[in-house]
């Protein structure tokens, strides 16, 4: 049994163990019965630091940066003197780019990826060995890099260019690490790296060991938030909970996916960037568990749909269920790639009238509940009452309808694949108690209910919002989800007393 993680009640003794199998090695399994929202383990990464194919940015908060500003000390990219001074930054690559005078080339369009930043955060990973080589015989050492997978992939060799060779070579680490432990510590962080979000927004990886240890599927059973900011000096401590009940002995899970993408692109992803193939439940059903979020529409029928006849193969046959046409899965392949790389483009604002003319354009040949259409569903529903010209005050009723739609189809997808106490399934409640809302005093406004339909109404809004509420406060303070439900609570508060006095007013009209 591992020892207790940091943060479990030491009554409670540790939340989970450490076993092993020869399928997937370490995973972990509860010691106890753990109830939704109860917390498994907290821990501080072993390092963070951009991604790969990160634009410049600076090296302490990550904010971009336009090769403008650089450290007076060592030349790479900070936003001024406290980004210099921080401890991520001048206690790790600071000091040893100071030391050895490596500068940061000129950047021809900071726009662009920089492999430049690619040896950041190995570095980083190389630098915690040398400070905690206990922790990192304890916990990193176990930790797969598929060294033998990777050696003949663009990545390893991009590897070679940028980090080895950089940093033992032109920053003259080779006698503290040999091109062996670099390669593997790239592999380490390719493999077992979570996104962190920090709190400008910026997107990074981060090292958490003991999270590692769970083993993926696509329906995970427990969610993880990390801090974005910290009072006290500790950056980006996760929090690791489950989302439903796991009984003394049940596996735990997490997902290095994302819940509404397809089959295809899941697998792909995970075999790419992880190196194993997903055979959970969810990817084995061609249907997704009912979901229907890689189905497509056959197009030389009507209400035919087209499903994989092994959707763990990927190039097997996607075949229609009502009638004799069948298409090979590289051109689902081409299609869904066409419609990621156009949804991408849109993703990038925030224009409401792009997503519903995309919407539009795809109701033909995708399934209602495509991943894609979900994704933009997940979109829309929170632009809808926040942008220009489609602010809460300002839609008609008909689009506070479509509001309304499109959260209760995302809920109805969230069940599935992001079941329990699910950040996605708590953001989607709170943004549909306010349509609700609208709708129901518009409705009263107008003659069409009455007070005690009106009643009714308002309290599925407020069971959205305590539950959000609930499912929201399991998330760090410091996110942006967890103001989120701090908005939900001081909401619900307003909104019971609302009810009150509406019902004292119902009560004296009798």
């Amino acid at each position: 049994m591992s020892a207790a993680p940091s943060g479990t009640k030491p009554s409670d003794g540790p939340a989970y163990e450490v076993l092993r199998n020869e399928k997937v090695g370490r995973y972990a399994v509860a010691t106890r019965d753990l109830e939704p929202g109860a917390e498994v383990l907290t821990e501080l990464p072993v390092a963070v630091g951009p991604k790969v194919d990160s634009m410049l940015c600076c090296l302490a908060c990550y904010a971009y940066n336009d090769g403008s500003t650089l450290c007076s000390r060592c030349g790479w990219p900070v936003c001024g003197p406290d980004c210099e001074a921080a401890a991520a930054h001048a206690q790790a690559e600071c000091a040893e780019f100071s030391r050895t005078g490596v500068r940061l080339a000129p950047v021809e369009d900071p726009a662009d990826s920089c492999p430049q930043l690619e040896c950041i955060l190995p570095l980083r990973a190389l630098l915690a060995k040398e400070r905690d080589p206990a922790r990192w015989q304890r916990e990193v050492a176990p930790m797969q890099a598929h060294d033998d997978r990777r050696r003949d992939t663009p990545g390893w060799h991009s590897n070679q260019v940028n980090v080895v060779s950089f940093l033992r070579d032109r920053c003259g680490l080779a006698d503290r690490f040999d091109e062996e432990l670099v390669h593997t510590v790239c592999g380490i962080l390719e493999v077992n790296c979570f996104e962190v979000r920090c709190e400008n927004g910026a997107l990074v990886r981060g090292l958490y060991p003991q999270t590692a240890i769970l083993s993926h599927n696509c329906i995970a059973n427990t969610g993880h938030t990390i801090a974005t900011r910290s009072e006290t000096g500790e950056q980006h401590r996760l929090k690791l909970h489950v989302t439903v009940r796991v009984p003394a002995g049940g596996e735990l899970f997490t997902s290095y996916t994302h819940s509404l993408d397809p089959t295809m692109v899941r697998r792909e992803m995970l075999s790419r960037g992880k190196f194993f193939e997903c055979c959970c439940e969810r990817c084995k059903d061609p249907t997704e568990l009912g979901t229907n979020l890689s189905t497509l529409k056959c197009s030389k029928c009507d209400n035919g749909v087209l499903l994989s006849a092994d959707p763990l193969e990927p190039s097997a046959q996607w075949r229609c269920t009502r009638c004799e046409f069948c298409t090979r899965g590289e051109a689902v392949r081409r299609v869904l790639q066409l419609i990621s790389n156009e949804l991408q483009m849109v993703e990038a604002g925030d224009s409401v009238e792009a997503r519903e003319t995309l919407f539009r354009k795809y109701r033909s040949v995708l399934h209602p509940r495509h991943a894609y259409m979900s994704q933009m569903r997940h979109s829309l529903c929170q632009l809808y009452g926040r942008v220009d010209d489609y602010l809460l005050d300002d839609l008609p009723d008909v689009l506070l309808e479509r509001k309304v739609d499109l959260c209760r189809d995302l809920l109805a997808v969230a069940d599935v694949v992001e079941p329990g106490l699910s950040r996605l399934r708590g953001v989607v409640l709170y943004e549909l108690h306010a349509p609700l809302m609208y709708l129901a005093r518009h409705k009263e406004e107008f003659g069409e209910i009455d007070s005690k339909e009106m009643c009714r109404r308002m309290e599925e809004a407020a069971a959205c919002l305590s539950e959000a509420a609930a499912i929201l406060a399991l998330e760090d303070a410091s996110t942006n989800e967890a103001a989120m439900g701090r908005a939900a609570a001081a909401g619900l508060l307003q909104l019971r007393a609302s009810l009150d006095h509406m019902r004292q007013q119902h009560a004296q009209s009798q």
